[in-house]
């Protein structure tokens, strides 16, 4: 069913004299959504998250539309912190926490951290003589309390990166280098502190690049997601936050690798919720590193909407350097064609030829062209009862179908390049808009 974008106007007309109206701005975003305007819908969602983090409805339709536009990681990320939202909730229903009024601290305060224990499953006070014939065994203290992070060591290096040779000229500089060459670090009175905020189109690399970064330097490589930090109760997002820089500082070197860092540090001037505004608010006090030493854990962050990552967190000491990750030129998006064709039955091959035909590509576009030849392939091979190899004629159905998913970021991105650009921090963009005529 159609939907008449007459309504969609008219909404989004009563929306602007009423932007705090909730319920509208999601009817309006399912509209946009159903009509494929996802890139709108997802805007509207991200308002809404921004306020209410923990609202399902706007966790489930973000997902979708990410899904839509092609960006699996942020649509993933939604749907992680969905599903532990709503599995929290449906834990709290099957143990009896529902609606139940908090109980009192003893200055008459309403505690607003823990629920309240049911009546039925109030604990039994003991007597004191039924300890007498208890043996008790003394208690060890942990060393270390087990990390709830999966810390590791990432197999692949930077020359495992096909391409992207400006990206590593600046990894080096930034990190490699001065950990390579202490004693010219310390001539040069280098610092091994701040971070890099890696943006771009999504499926470019970024994620595959920070982890190469953390295998470069024989570091160890902690990912960080929204879901990783975001929590139901008060003031547990903080927390979890600072145990993960905790975590960090432990195992140095190590690359804390912030993903969607937009979701996390989100500008403070667009949340009305004060618990987003804490979360940025400790981000930054740890990124400081007031009370902990930050020496020996690389910052890397990414982000596929920089122009809506808070500008605190790009200040010199924090995020201070930000990399432009463009779609793979044409050597990398030959490597990904060879890569992705492993262990599939292949003909004769213009594998140079089929790269050049897929300008624009990220690297997920690649890899889905790849798998597209592969299922016509597939489809001809079970009609006609035999196997065949992938061949030239596959490639030629799937570039018919399969399109540059990075279109849409740039036809988003080229606004803020031209008009939000603050200090040159989207020159690289418009570099690269204008000598590919998008500009």
């Amino acid at each position: 069913m159609a939907v008449d974008q007459s309504v969609i106007r008219a909404l989004a007309t009563a929306l602007e004299a009423d932007t705090n109206n909730l319920p509208l701005r999601l009817h309006l975003a399912a509209l946009l959504l159903e009509a494929g305007r996802a890139n709108e819908a997802l805007e509207h969602y991200a308002v809404v998250l921004a306020r209410q983090p923990d609202h399902l409805e706007a966790l489930s339709k973000a997902a979708q539309a990410a899904q839509t536009l092609g960006d699996t990681t942020r649509a993933e990320g939604y749907r992680r912190l969905h599903e532990a939202l709503s599995w929290k909730q449906a834990k709290g229903l099957v143990d009896g926490i529902e609606d139940r009024p908090l109980p009192e601290t003893p200055d008459g305060e309403r505690n607003t951290r823990q629920p309240a224990i049911p009546p039925d499953d109030r604990p039994i006070p003991l007597s004191v003589g039924s300890f007498e014939d208890a043996e008790i065994e003394p208690f060890e203290e942990e060393e270390e309390k087990a990390s709830p992070w999966e810390i590791e060591r990432p197999g692949i290096t930077l020359t495992d990166v096909a391409g992207m040779e400006e990206v590593k000229r600046r990894l080096n500089i930034a990190f490699l280098a001065p950990m390579k060459n202490p004693d010219m670090m310390r001539l040069y009175g280098k610092s091994l502190k701040g971070g890099l905020l890696l943006y771009g189109p999504p499926g470019c690399g970024k994620t595959y690049i920070a982890r190469a970064t953390a295998g470069e330097l024989g570091a160890r490589f902690l990912s960080v997601g929204l879901s990783d930090v975001l929590d139901m109760w008060l003031g547990q997002s903080e927390k979890n936050l600072h145990e993960i820089f905790q975590t960090a500082r432990r195992h140095t070197p190590c690359v804390l690798f912030f993903d969607e860092i937009d979701a996390l540090g989100r500008k403070r001037s667009l949340m009305r919720a004060s618990a987003g505004r804490d979360v940025v608010n400790q981000l930054l006090a740890e990124m400081d590193s007031v009370k902990g030493n930050n020496e020996g854990v690389f910052i890397l962050a990414a982000t596929n909407h920089p122009w809506d990552v808070d500008t605190a967190l790009r200040r010199p000491g924090r995020l201070d350097r930000t990399l432009l990750v463009l779609p793979p030129d044409a050597p990398a998006r030959e490597a990904i064609l060879r890569m992705s064709l492993v262990d599939r039955p292949i003909g004769p091959l213009d594998i140079p030829g089929i790269a050049a035909h897929t300008h624009h590509f990220s690297g997920a576009d690649v890899a889905h062209l790849v798998e597209s030849a592969a299922e016509f392939a597939m489809e001809d091979s079970i009609r006609q009862g035999r196997a065949r190899p992938i061949q030239s004629q596959d490639f030629q159905r799937a570039l018919r179908e399969v399109r540059p998913s990075t279109r849409a970021w740039f036809d988003t991105a080229r606004n803020y390049a031209q008009f939000a650009n603050e200090g040159g921090a989207y020159d690289d963009l418009i570099q690269y808009l204008r000598a590919n005529d998008m500009l």
